[in-house]
């Protein structure tokens, strides 16, 4: 793969790049851990993604991307559109590479997640959620700018980064005696993250896991199109998982990749987040326990070692208060 090729913004995400965002990855952060959790006599593998600098997974796709800017778009600078996770990890890069970073955010976000991108330094434009297209805005800002697009899950880099979560545990699990076969269970939003991990662990299993109402990749794969959420005003804790729609590079990524999938309802990511909280003694965002919810109510089958992700543990103390006291 040419060094040209590398830097086209329309290339295909590929497993090639995952091993190249794996090596970038690896020598700024360490492994997040890979922790066992006993449920009904089995062992789930959860990777605790909220353990990173920014507590969420979302850094490693936007290193990835950013580390690959050339000089010219470094002097350009970055837009990111998030609900704050991947607003994060692309302050975070910018930051440490000396980049601006202008983040588009809905207004509901959890207020941790948009004064945390600010802290960072990125300039933060908000938009209404439901009401405004995220993707509108941030394209007239690029046009005005010139600034380059980081989309927080169409987007080459992006998918590349986040499946290096898989490569981490795959070798996590080699250490243990553990060789296979793998079932890693992905919470999904755009599927970023299911997109990488299907290209990161080709002989895994994958199952991915939406919150009820916004469950748009499960329906585009199942109608073999891309089809939106039904209802863009459905309720959800799950902010950082609440994409109206996928796009075409996710999609294609995960046609024929997804074994089994699911939806989650309020009280099935209650009872995960309180289950993280007693026995982990770790916090998880409602949108970050949707993998480990889907199984503890039986709505996964698991086969063979499986692997849970914990992608993010960004939530407002009021929230995450009443979500852990539903399920005492």
């Amino acid at each position: 793969m040419t060094g040209q090729h590398l830097l086209d913004p329309k290339r295909k995400p590929s497993r090639e790049g995952v091993l190249r965002a794996m090596a970038k990855v690896a020598e700024i952060l360490p492994p997040t851990p890979l922790l066992p959790l006993e449920v009904d006599g089995r062992t789930l593998w959860c990777k605790a993604e909220m353990l990173q600098p920014i507590g969420s997974f979302k850094i490693r796709g936007a290193w990835h991307r950013l580390s690959d800017l050339t000089a010219e778009e470094c002097a350009k600078g970055v837009v990111g559109v998030s609900s704050g996770n991947h607003a994060q990890g692309v302050a975070w890069a910018a930051r440490r590479l000396g980049v601006s970073a202008t983040i588009v955010m809905p207004e509901n976000a959890p207020k941790a997640k948009i004064e945390a991108t600010k802290a960072l330094g990125a300039d933060v434009v908000l938009y209404q959620r439901p009401g405004e297209d995220r993707d509108a805005i941030a394209a007239a800002l690029v046009a005005k700018t010139g600034a380059t697009l980081v989309h927080a899950f169409a987007n080459p880099w992006v998918i590349e980064g986040q499946g290096t979560l898989g490569l981490e545990a795959e070798a996590q699990l080699k250490a243990r005696g553990i060789a296979g076969p793998l079932h890693i269970i992905a919470c999904c939003g755009g599927g970023g993250m299911s997109a990488g991990l299907g290209l990161a662990c080709p002989d895994a299993a994958l199952s991915i896991v939406e919150p009820e109402g916004w469950d748009d990749v499960i329906r585009s794969l199942a109608a073999g199109k891309i089809v939106s959420v039904i209802d863009e005003s459905h309720p959800t804790p799950c902010d950082s998982i609440q994409t109206p729609r996928t796009f075409p590079i996710n999609f294609d990524a995960l046609q024929g990749r997804v074994s089994s999938s699911a939806t989650v309802t309020p009280s099935d990511i209650s009872a995960a987040m309180r289950l993280v909280y007693d026995r982990l003694c770790l916090v998880v965002e409602p949108g970050g326990a949707a993998a480990l919810a889907a199984v503890l109510a039986g709505k996964i089958e698991l086969q063979g070692a499986a692997v849970v992700t914990l992608s993010g543990g960004n939530v407002d103390w009021d929230v995450y208060r009443q979500m852990i006291g539903a399920a005492a």
